[in-house]
This record gives C-alpha cells, sequence and structure tokens, in this order.
C-alpha cells in the first residue's frame, strides 16, 4: 500500500490525451477567464469589510502582500501548466510530483473549494439582482429571495443563475469565454468609471491613521485585525488565476498561451485593486465600508447617485464571471480525476457535438443550485480559502520537486530564481494559512477525513495506474 499511494502519474505532452477536449481558447480568453475569476467578489464586497474591520487605509499594503504570495504561486504554475499536460490543475501537478494519495487529497479539497465559493457568489449575485428588480419597481418577495433558514422557501435567483451558466458551459466552452469576455468589459468599464470619478474626490485626511489596527492583533473574542489578517482575507480575491490552469487540454497553444494568461491576469489584476483600494479609503473615511457594496456605497456618500447605479450593474456582471470561472474550474478537475480513474468514469464522458462533459456539469450545476438556493450566505461565506492557499503550497513544491526528479523535462515556461522563488511562494502562503480561524482547519480536517474514506474505499483500486503495468 504504501507504494502504491505514492504512485506518480506518467507526464504526457499537451497533445498525447487520450480523451482531449475542444482546443479553442486564445491566449487573451485565457486571460479574460483569470480576469473574470479574480475582479469580482474581491473588489466589489472585501476591500471594503477589510478595509473597516481589518486594515484601515493600509489595505493597499494587504493586497501588496496577498498579491507577492500569489506572484510567487502564479510563477510556479506557469511552470507547470506549460510543462505538464491535462486539465487538473493542481491536481494534476500533485499528481506527477508527488504520486496519488496527495493528488487526491489535493482535488477532493478543490472541489470543496470550488463548488461552495460558486454557491456563496451566487447568493451575493442574488442579493444585488434583487435590488435592481426592486429599483424598477419588481422587486420578488422574501420568499423567494431568502433560504428556509432565513423565513423564506428558496433564493431561486442564485439557483437560477447557476443553472443558466450550466447551460452556457453545456453549449460550449468558446461560448463561454465569449459570454466571460464580455461581461470582463462591462466590469472593468464599470471600474474605470469609479477610479475617474474618485480621483477627483480624495481627501488625503481620510488616510490618516493609515494603519489603525497596526501589523497583527488578536482581540479577546479570538477574531484577528491588523494588516496581515487582511491580507489572509484579501488573498481569496486573487484565486482566480488558478482557474486559468484548469484549461490547458481546451488552449489553442497551451505551452505559450498558459503563462501569460496566468502572469498576465494575475498582474493587471493586483494593479487594479491596489488603485482602487487607494482610491476607495481617500474618497470617504474607511469606517464609513463595512458594506456589501463598498464602491457604489462610496459613490452614493459623495453625491454621484447615477455613477453608484453604474457599478451596481457592473457588480452583477463582475459576479457572473467569477461564478462562470469557477464553475467551469470544477467541472474540469472533476473530469481529470474520472479520467484517472480516482472518481466513477461516469463523469469522464464527453459529449460529441459540444466537446464538453456535459455529465459533470449538470451533476455540478444541480448540486451547486440547490446549496446556494437553500442555505443561507453567512453560513456558505465561513468556509474560506485555506484548501486554495495548500493548493499553491504544494504546486510550488512540485516546481521544486520535479526539477530534481524530472531535470531533462520540456520547461517553455521557467519560474525564475528557483528554488529561491518557490522557495518563497511556500513561506508566504503557509504564513497566510497561519492566520486563518481553528474552525476553518476543522472542516479542512473534517472535508479530508471523508476524502480518504473515498480514496481507499474506490479510488486506490481503481485508478488507472493500478490497472496498468
Amino acid at each position: 500500500m504504501t507504494l502504491q499511494i505514492f504512485r506518480t502519474k506518467h507526464i504526457r505532452t499537451h497533445s498525447d490525451n487520450e480523451q482531449s477536449l475542444n482546443r479553442c481558447l486564445s491566449a487573451w480568453d485565457l486571460t479574460f477567464l483569470g480576469i473574470g475569476a479574480i475582479i469580482g467578489t474581491g473588489i466589489f464586497v472585501l476591500t471594503g469589510i477589510a478595509a473597516a474591520t481589518q486594515s484601515g487605509p493600509a489595505i493597499v499594503l494587504s493586497f501588496v502582500i496577498a498579491g507577492f504570495a500569489c506572484a510567487f504561486a502564479a510563477l510556479a504554475y506557469a511552470e507547470l501548466s506549460a510543462a505538464i499536460g491535462g486539465c487538473g490543475s493542481a491536481y494534476g501537478y500533485s499528481y506527477a510530483a508527488f504520486g496519488e494519495l496527495m493528488a487526491f487529497i489535493i482535488g477532493w479539497d478543490l472541489l470543496l473549494e470550488y463548488a461552495i465559493s460558486v454557491a456563496a457568489v451566487a447568493n451575493g449575485w442574488s442579493g444585488y439582482f434583487n435590488n435592481a428588480l426592486t429599483a424598477m419597481g419588481i422587486g420578488l418577495p422574501d420568499i423567494l429571495t431568502k433560504a428556509p433558514k432565513l423565513g423564506g422557501l428558496i433564493n431561486l435567483p442564485a439557483s437560477a443563475i447557476i443553472l443558466l451558466l450550466m447551460v452556457l458551459l453545456i453549449i460550449g466552452v468558446k461560448q463561454s469565454a465569449k459570454a466571460n469576455n464580455a461581461m470582463v468589459l462591462i466590469k472593468l468599464i464599470t471600474i474605470s468609471i469609479f477610479i475617474g470619478v474618485a480621483v477627483f474626490h480624495v481627501h488625503p485626511e481620510n488616510w490618516h491613521p493609515f494603519m489603525p489596527f497596526g501589523w497583527f492583533q488578536t482581540l479577546p473574542d479570538g477574531k484577528t485585525t491588523g494588516v496581515l489578517a487582511g491580507a489572509s482575507l484579501v488573498f481569496f480575491a486573487y484565486v482566480g488565476f488558478d482557474a486559468v490552469s484548469t484549461a490547458a487540454e481546451e488552449a489553442q497553444n497551451p505551452q505559450r498561451d498558459l503563462p501569460f494568461g496566468i502572469v498576465a491576469s494575475l498582474s493587471f489584476c493586483t494593479v487594479i485593486y491596489i488603485v482602487v483600494s487607494a482610491l476607495l479609503t481617500g474618497v470617504v473615511p474607511y469606517t464609513e465600508l463595512n458594506v456589501s457594496s463598498p464602491v457604489a456605497h462610496a459613490l452614493k456618500l459623495i453625491g454621484f447617485n447615477s455613477a453608484s447605479a453604474l457599478i451596481s450593474t457592473g457588480v452583477i456582471a463582475g459576479l457572473t464571471t467569477v461564478m462562470l470561472v469557477l464553475y467551469y474550474g470544477l467541472t474540469r478537475i472533476i473530469f481529470a480525476m474520472s479520467r484517472d480513474g480516482l472518481l466513477s468514469p461516469f463523469f469522464s464522458k464527453v459529449n460529441h457535438k459540444t466537446q464538453t462533459p456535459v455529465r459533470v456539469i449538470v451533476m455540478c450545476g444541480v448540486i451547486m443550485a440547490l446549496i446556494a438556493g437553500l442555505i443561507p450566505l453567512g453560513d456558505l461565506a465561513e468556509l474560506v480559502n485555506i484548501g486554495t492557499l495548500a493548493a499553491f503550497v504544494l504546486v510550488c513544491l512540485g516546481v521544486i520537486v520535479l526539477r530534481i526528479t524530472q531535470p531533462d523535462l520540456h520547461r517553455p515556461f521557467k519560474s525564475p530564481f528557483s528554488p529561491l522563488f518557490p522557495v518563497l511562494g511556500m513561506l508566504s502562503c503557509s504564513a497566510l494559512m497561519l492566520f486563518l480561524p481553528a474552525l476553518t482547519w476543522l472542516r479542512f480536517a473534517v472535508w479530508l477525513v471523508l476524502g480518504l474514506i473515498v480514496y481507499f474505499s474506490y479510488s486506490m483500486h481503481n485508478s488507472q495506474l493500478a490497472k496498468s503495468p
């Protein structure tokens, strides 16, 4: 058994997968996928909450710290995505570097992270959508916009948007990418409007004190504040570039386009986050930003109600792209695990007409729609990004391991200053994990135990490696 759980997957080129998906995504499609996932909840929600409760105007430093941690991980992702075939992202890289058990654990954890994230964002999307309907005089009643726990019947808009995205993903990844590109342009226009208005209404006195909560402190109730705690919170805003690497089998030229999409989307979004967070805390006092839509709220406070309405439109488009990209990434990870035999082969069937894994898309869509419709946002949002950070640590370690065990592997892109940058990525992501609450670690452990039961009862005996000589 010891040898079985450490068996590694043969590294294939991008062109020799036995059941490849449709290669139709350009470098710019991949970049927009990354921007679609990164610019969403982070910039429209977390920026204000983190500034008001954890970092103050120093939220800019929190984004810089989280951005550096992600930059090291992104370079590692770029190297492995260019060198290793497959659509499983961190799961696939771990399979090649560390063996089957570790790969399954990371894949299993990413399933939870992606699925819960989509359901949580759908809840937020529902709130903005119903606010827009209410402004037009056709708002939905509480019974159709709240979960049973909150006195309603079902959160209908949250379920409906996931089912709509399900149909879009079934039609085809190229059509989904075109829809994503259009919505990304809408939210970039929205952000440009905010920057254009806010830059002329900055009051430098709002930046004082710059670090009201210090670098890090633990409150009597166990909660943490400070710039480092803020960095751990806003890190969630950056995880979209991970989903770019799940598109390896649908990229036209993956060895060139994947590194470009990963690095370009992260670099662009980091600059946007820093600029917007600086302007946001400069326009109004940071104490006023602990609201669900801080960007629109800030414009209201300075008297730009029409611009605030446009921002709300951009939020709806922005959150839609986040759901679309994370949903897409979830289905590709399940597809990869199924094709490797770690999950049922039922999920690795590709529709001949659309060249998409329709079974996985439908199953995920129905489950996530039920979760989003029946469980309130507060309960969903409690499950944060420990799994993603763990995946980033392993991807950075994977670069180091494969440099040693596979020195002759063709690497079209190499992470610079290796092993320094991968080590810095491991250290920074591990440090951010330490700032997460104990309850998050407990949930992580429970889900891990369930995954181990699945692996030892099914996956270990049915994997493709177990069947091969």
